[in-house]
């Protein structure tokens, strides 16, 4: 199955034409006509069968013939990572997190953080491909950047941790993650957290956890903790 995505597709759509760029690849690349059923979803949850009926590169047109909901998680996954050193890197972690399933990324700039300045539109773009890749129909959000002090200074509900490299008590993450519970995971920059950012997130509750005896870089620290509570939820 191949799946496509468009945001503003929703339950009471009878009929949908695709944009020129997707209509071209449907009709030219894979060849699709007139009775041939193809897949989309919005990213919210939903996935629709639409049947073609005019199959134009530039607008090609179907009709809804059937969609499901999905089954809502009974926790929610907000992972809060600060921007690597090299672009491809921070992507690959998207593009991981998004198959396994997290919900909701925000990029924070830290004291220690090399690089303080993202694309976003390239990031949401990954997202939507890894989505799509993977065959789910919830895409997940991607925030605007904002730095660690700000964050820790915002309201977070839920279970809400700190992954760092200091020394000091900390307990393994798959030893705290409470099932079916929303959680947020904090994972720091290539230099780690600045001994100012641990303190303010203790006093703001996060608590300390660690994710094995090796020391990982950013991108992989990420991976392991989503994978974590994956696996705990699961």
């Amino acid at each position: 199955m191949q799946l496509f995505y468009n945001p503003n597709i929703d339950f009471s759509a009878k009929q949908f034409v695709f944009p020129p760029d997707e209509s071209k690849h449907i009709v030219r690349v894979l060849r699709k006509t007139e009775g041939d059923v193809l897949h989309i979803t919005n990213g919210k949850g939903y996935l629709f069968e639409a049947e073609i009926m005019v199959p134009d590169q530039k607008r090609c047109k179907a009709r809804i013939i059937s969609e499901t909901k999905a089954i809502p998680k009974r926790f929610k996954l907000h992972m809060v990572v600060a921007p690597t050193k090299m672009n491809d890197r921070y992507e690959w972690f998207l593009e991981k997190a998004t198959e396994i399933g997290v919900d909701e990324i925000t990029p924070i700039i830290c004291d220690h953080s090399e690089r303080k300045v993202i694309k976003l539109d390239r990031l949401e773009r990954v997202l939507q491909s890894a989505m799509k890749q993977s065959l789910q129909t919830v895409l997940p959000q991607i925030n605007p950047p904002i730095t660690a002090t700000e964050f820790l200074n915002s309201d977070v509900e839920g279970q809400k941790f700190i992954a760092h490299c200091m020394e000091g008590e900390k307990m393994e993450l798959k030893r705290k993650v409470i099932p079916d519970q929303d959680l947020t995971i904090m994972i720091g920059p290539e230099g780690d957290f600045s001994k100012n950012e641990v303190d303010l997130a203790k006093e703001k509750g996060y608590v300390p956890v660690s994710l094995g005896n090796t020391r990982l870089r950013t991108e992989t620290a990420a991976i392991v903790a989503c994978a974590t509570v994956a696996m705990i939820n699961n």
